[in-house]
C-alpha cells in the first residue's frame, strides 16, 4: 500500500496516565489502510521549525469515521508540546501532518488457533488493532499487560471489553503486573508469561504464537522464553527515527540477515532474528 501525506485534523487529546496521552486523528486516507502493527510519521503541530517528524504506533483506528487514535508519552520538548495543544484549537496549528501508514505490519500466522500477546507499558498501543482482528477472526487470544503502576495500565479496561466479547472461542481476561503491587501481580510481566506458555503446553493446547511491544529488556526475555517452548514469536522495536522511509538509515536494527530498517522492514521482526 502506497504511503499518503494526509493533513489530519486533531479531534481529542486527552491525558489517560502518568505522562501518558491519546490523540484521536481525523485521517481517513490513513486510516481505511492501516493495518496493526503499523504506524504515522508526524510533523508536530506548531514546531514546523524542527524539520523531523516523531512515529507513533497506531493505537486504534476507525474506518467508517476516517478517524486513528495514537498513544505518546511525554518524553522531550515535542511531546511535551503535543500534550498541550486543545483540539478545539488544533485549526491555529494547521492540525497534523502525517506520513503513514508505514511499516511492517503483525503478521501472525494464517492457521493460528492461540495466540499470547505480551504488552510493556505503553507497549499496549501498537497490540490493540491486532487483539482487535484475531478476536474478530475466532483466534483465543491471551494478553499479558505490565506497566510501573495501576494508573499506566492505561487500556487495561478496553483489552478486558474486548477480550470478552471473545468469551465464546476462549478468550480470558487479561493478566496483569506492576511493579509497585498496585494491581494484578508485583514485580514484572515475565513471570505471568512463563505460566502462561507453560500451562498451555501442560493443557495440551499450546499457542502458536506470541506478540510482544515495550522496553527492550522485556522483548529480549519474552522472546528467549517463546523460542525455549517452540513458538513463533514477533516484537515490535522502537528507534529513532528520522526519515521514517527507509532512506536515512537511522533506524538499523542488527538481525541475522544483516542490518535492516526498523521504519520499512519493521518496526515488527521476527524476534528470533534480531540480534539482541
Amino acid at each position: 500500500m502506497a504511503l499518503v501525506n494526509e493533513r489530519a485534523r486533531i479531534l481529542e487529546n486527552e491525558c489517560v496516565g502518568p505522562n501518558l496521552y491519546l490523540m484521536e486523528l481525523s485521517a481517513p486516507q490513513i486510516a481505511a489502510s492501516a493495518a496493526p502493527g503499523q504506524f504515522v510519521h508526524m510533523k508536530v503541530p506548531g514546531k514546523e521549525a524542527h524539520i523531523l517528524r516523531r512515529p507513533f504506533g497506531i493505537y486504534s483506528r476507525d474506518i467508517a469515521a476516517g478517524t486513528l487514535e495514537v498513544l505518546y508519552q511525554v518524553v522531550g520538548f515535542g511531546t511535551d508540546h503535543m500534550s498541550r495543544i486543545e483540539p478545539e484549537r488544533a485549526d491555529h496549528v494547521s492540525g497534523a501532518e502525517l506520513i503513514g501508514p508505514v511499516g511492517r505490519p503483525w503478521q501472525p500466522p494464517e492457521d493460528a488457533r492461540r495466540v499470547l500477546v505480551v504488552c510493556g507499558g505503553a507497549g499496549a498501543a501498537p497490540l490493540y488493532m491486532l487483539c482487535e482482528q484475531l478476536v474478530a477472526s475466532g483466534v483465543r487470544t491471551d494478553v499479558v499487560l505490565g506497566a510501573q503502576t495501576k494508573a499506566a495500565l492505561v487500556f487495561r479496561e478496553r483489552f478486558e471489553e474486548l477480550l470478552a466479547r471473545g468469551a465464546a472461542c476462549g478468550c480470558g481476561a487479561p493478566r496483569c503486573a506492576t511493579d509497585d503491587g498496585s494491581f494484578g501481580r508485583a514485580g514484572f510481566c515475565t513471570p505471568l508469561v512463563e505460566e502462561a506458555l507453560a500451562e498451555a503446553a501442560e493443557a495440551g493446547e499450546p499457542y502458536d504464537y506470541v506478540a510482544v511491544c515495550g522496553p527492550e529488556p522485556l522483548m529480549r526475555i519474552v522472546a528467549r522464553m517463546a523460542a525455549d517452548a517452540g513458538v513463533f514469536c514477533e516484537v515490535s522495536l522502537e528507534k529513532c527515527m528520522a526519515c521514517g522511509v527507509g532512506a536515512c538509515l537511522s533506524c538499523v536494527v542488527d538481525t541475522v540477515d544483516g542490518k535492516k530498517r526498523a521504519c520499512v522492514d519493521g518496526p515488527v521482526f521476527d524476534a528470533a532474528k534480531v540480534v539482541w
